[in-house]
């Protein structure tokens, strides 16, 4: 629920002007909403399932997470549905490391990559199936679907995981309120400048305040908050001593770049099916079927694999084979391309994802303490989450330089004025339509690259080394 809510508006962007008289940098902020409530506190409530326990701060992030996807379907004006956004990203904030925190907890390093296997399924899968979950509720059944559709999820996942979901033993913190405020304030500004940058043109917001001096103070705070960190004599609230582990590190980094890659790459895809190809958005969304039909297949079977191989390998696989499909799409978006030619790299891009998800997260927490398992899986999914929002500001950017470069005046200003006008784009203009796509997924396929060098550079996991310490065991846990 929680990745299918970062994608799943976009293709209900001409149903959300339409039912709520908005415009469309009134509907982009439901997403940007959502996304910035969810980026900015992960590094707290990591924290705070260490604290409280991670099934108690799992149950009450998923309580506000469906009854704001509850009020999100009935809202009547776009300012409600923008604060109910809020709400329901703040429940997926507490909601998102505790998933990875539980599984540290409770399966040791021996077992783990099967159980992660499954957690980088779903979060692989996810992130695909947005936009075909969303075309299908909104030309069947209206908007407020795509958020309706949360609240029965919500409840049969609450039931669950209050039978299901162990109750594991917490430990004493305290809270740095300090590092609170300054990693709080600094990832609003970074991420605040990075999502409104294109909006902005990356100029102006208010009077003397501009997007770049907005990312410029966020950087600031956060190396205060760095600085802090290390100073902090009592607990700090990231532990830096983390990053001295050199595969958390480096899964950081790997992550990151994943997140930037595989929210970037797909709005030049969509954009391409819906305006050169003339697809709905649903048939647009089912292009990606391969990919997420394979990534669901394999990565039980990669999960299993990661248990006993070494994670360089592995990550390695699916961070060559991303970039490559990335690339050879580039190559085959044209206005006359066969399908089943485009389907092809897709299909790889679902081998891609298979090999990625689990082992970079197996690797990321595999060597950590038990109890720094919330810390730790709060800095990874904010680093991803960061990834995310980088992928895409940078890739509007870049296709809107696209755009100008190969359709000259015809680019209309945006690349929005394409994505809302109604019918498939003119002959005439198609192929310079298709070069600019085909050229944006170029900038993920090279930061995908630096992603790859951090794979490559994994360390042996300490149980798979004949020399490893053992490992803390995983508390007992109760129902």
């Amino acid at each position: 629920m929680i990745l299918v809510d970062q994608t799943i508006v976009s293709v209900a962007t001409p149903a959300l002007m339409k039912g709520l008289s908005a415009d469309v940098n009134n509907v982009v902020w439901v997403t940007s909403a959502y996304l910035l409530a969810f980026a900015v506190p992960l590094l707290l409530t990591g924290r705070l399932g260490d604290r409280f326990g991670p099934k108690n701060i799992y149950l009450t992030g998923l309580v506000l997470f469906t009854g704001a996807s509850l009020w999100c379907g009935l809202s009547h004006t776009i300012s409600g549905l923008i604060i109910a956004r809020v709400v329901q990203g703040l429940g997926a904030s507490m909601m998102t490391p505790q998933t990875m925190a539980v599984i540290t907890r409770t399966f040791p390093a021996h077992q783990r990559g099967r159980a992660m296997s499954l957690w980088g399924a779903v979060a692989g899968i996810a992130t695909l199936v947005g936009p075909i979950v969303g075309g299908v509720l909104v030309d069947s059944l209206g908007w407020a679907w795509i958020f309706f559709i949360n609240v029965p999820v919500g409840v049969v996942a609450f039931v669950l995981a209050v039978r299901l979901v162990p109750r594991l033993p917490t430990h004493t913190h305290r809270f740095d309120l300090v590092g609170v405020a300054l990693s709080g304030l600094g990832m609003f500004l970074i991420v605040f400048g990075i999502q409104e940058g294109q909006t902005y043109h990356w100029g102006t917001l208010a009077g003397p305040i501009t997007v770049w001096r907005l990312i410029i103070a966020g950087v600031v705070v956060m190396a205060a908050f760095v600085v802090w960190q290390s100073r902090n004599k009592g607990e700090p609230l990231v532990p830096l001593g983390l990053f001295k582990d050199r595969n958390f590190s480096l899964a950081n980094v790997a992550i990151t770049t994943v997140g930037f890659s595989i929210t970037a790459m797909s709005f030049p895809l969509m954009l391409w099916a819906q305006v050169v190809r003339g697809f709905s958005p649903t048939r647009a969304a089912l292009l990606l079927v391969p990919m997420a039909v394979l990534s669901g297949v394999l990565a039980p079977w990669t999960g299993r694999l990661t248990d006993r191989v070494h994670p360089r390998l592995l990550a390695g696989i699916g961070m060559t084979a991303f970039p490559v499909s990335l690339l050879w799409l580039s190559r085959v978006m044209s206005p006359s391309v066969p399908i089943w030619q485009f389907l092809l790299p897709v299909a790889l891009l679902g081998i891609a994802n298979a090999f990625m998800w689990s082992p970079i997260g197996t690797t990321a927490n595999r060597n950590l303490p038990i109890h720094q398992a919330g810390a730790g899986a709060g800095v990874y999914n904010t680093t991803r989450q960061v990834g995310a929002v980088l992928g895409s500001a940078s890739i509007a950017a870049l296709m809107q330089a696209q755009l100008v470069s190969h359709l000259g005046k015809a680019a209309g200003g945006s690349a929005e004025s394409f994505a809302g006008a109604s019918g498939k784009l003119p002959a005439a203009l198609g192929a310079g339509f298709s070069t600019a796509m085909g050229n944006s997924l170029l900038l993920p396929a090279a930061v995908l690259v630096i992603g790859l060098i951090a794979v490559v550079c994994f360390a042996t996991p300490r149980h798979m080394s004949q020399t490893h310490v053992k490992e803390e065991e995983p508390a007992p846990a109760s129902r």
